[in-house]
């Protein structure tokens, strides 16, 4: 009987559990922002976008620009995210996370959208790669430091008030011109005129019309 001729296994294409194969090719959306005072850094930023997009090996397809201050909406931000809800782009590139956010809760709030979205987040300068998992596992700690900043946020308001208190100043919602009605009417019976009684009451013309209309009725 004929020996079984052995047939060779295929080379594994593993190595210590790891696959060889090509990782994904992703497609980048590079996002680069710049005070209104200092735009000669955009270049830069875009220059290093790139070289680390080409060093991962993946697709560029959309590059936002964005020059003003961190108080105005970033209209280009928005269109990044845009291209990601319509899964034009995999991974958002920027340089540094301040680029990216006008705060700590505003920088939680869109990763977040972006990690529901299956969309990677990447900080250059700042080695955080929501790409792999131990980038997002760091990016669990930024929930934390966002409470923190609302918690910081929430005690200045409040010492701010009791502050404002141990001055004598008073807190809340100015008066309503309804409370002046009696002013109002006993004024207009001493024959002042409807625009002074506004301006010594500090109510506007048109409550002075109106409470005065309000008695005859």
């Amino acid at each position: 009987m004929p020996a079984k001729r052995k047939v060779p296994k295929p080379k594994s294409k593993r190595v210590f559990g790891q696959s060889l194969k090509p990782a994904k090719m992703l497609r980048a959306g590079l996002y680069a922002r710049v005070s209104t005072l200092d735009q000669q850094t955009l270049p830069m930023q875009m220059r290093a976008l790139r070289e680390y997009a080409l060093k991962r090996g993946w697709t560029v397809v959309e590059e936002c620009k964005e020059v003003g201050s961190g108080a105005v909406a970033r209209a280009m931000r928005q269109r990044l995210i845009d291209s990601a809800k319509r899964r034009d782009i995999d991974v958002v590139l920027v340089w540094r996370l301040d680029r990216w956010g006008r705060s700590v809760a505003d920088l939680v709030s869109t990763l977040q959208e972006l990690t529901a979205l299956g969309v990677g987040f990447v900080s250059v300068t700042e080695a955080l790669d929501l790409t792999t998992p131990a980038g997002r596992a760091m990016a669990g700690l930024l929930s934390v430091f966002a409470e923190f900043e609302s918690d910081i946020i929430r005690e200045r308001v409040r010492a701010g008030l009791e502050h404002a208190r141990s001055q004598g100043q008073r807190l809340g919602r100015p008066p309503t011109a309804a409370g002046k009605a009696a002013s109002v009417t006993d004024l207009f019976l001493a024959g002042i005129s409807k625009s002074e009684i506004a301006r010594r009451l500090k109510i506007g013309r048109t409550s002075v019309r109106r409470l005065l209309e309000q008695k005859k009725s």
